[in-house]
């Protein structure tokens, strides 16, 4: 499968979740079909379940989508138990797997000598972990997961090709503070004090 063909059919659900994306041409590719100020780029490998896990719980009310990489994930395998523990109702965890360290060379990951991400989660106590199988079959779970109310984990099995799309229009500080702004805004909550004590001195 293409990732680019799935990320086409999560951009006709998504609405206005909030979408964090590993480090990686994830990012590219999903920023192409949705840009929005509601998406947060994680520059650093292995972090995007574990930010993801806590905007969802930090925003109940709100659909949070983790658009994750093999590599990323086997970095910080330690969220799936935390995740399963928290179940948070409005996490969708996607796991777009092929088999390579994307954006350090193109090294095999430990997915490609057999290891089974979908299998690890089901382990760690998700119970609605399941692979997508087909372009058609991942766009069925997601537009499921996107209207219930179940934490739900996607694993897709994908080739190496990466859609020929812009860079990303604006750096990780930038991304950071239109991110927080449009969470605020849309949300309704007080992120960024403007009082802070450092502002008295």
């Amino acid at each position: 499968m293409q990732r680019f063909e799935c990320l086409k059919k999560l951009a006709q659900v998504a609405g206005d979740a909030l979408v964090v994306s590993s480090a990686g041409a994830v990012t590219l590719e999903w920023n192409a079909l949705r840009p929005s100020d509601g998406n947060f780029r994680v520059r650093t490998l292995g972090l995007c379940s574990s930010i993801a896990l806590g905007m969802a719980m930090g925003l109940p009310k709100r659909r949070v989508v983790a658009l994750d990489g093999d590599g990323s994930l086997l970095m910080n395998l330690s969220s799936l138990p935390t995740i399963a523990r928290m179940k948070p109702k409005n996490l969708l965890h996607i796991v777009f797997d092929n088999e390579v360290y994307e954006a350090s060379g193109s090294k095999q990951t430990a997915t490609g000598a057999g290891a089974d991400l979908v299998g690890l989660a089901r382990a760690a106590g998700i119970k609605n972990a399941l692979w997508a199988e087909s372009v058609e079959a991942f766009a069925q779970i997601a537009e499921k997961a996107m209207c219930g109310d179940t934490l739900t984990f996607i694993g897709v099995k994908v080739g190496t090709e990466r859609e020929p799309v812009a860079p990303y229009p604006i750096d990780e500080v930038e991304n950071k503070y239109r991110f927080i702004r449009y969470v605020e805004k849309t949300a309704h909550v007080e992120i960024l004090k403007t009082n802070l004590p450092a502002s008295y001195n």
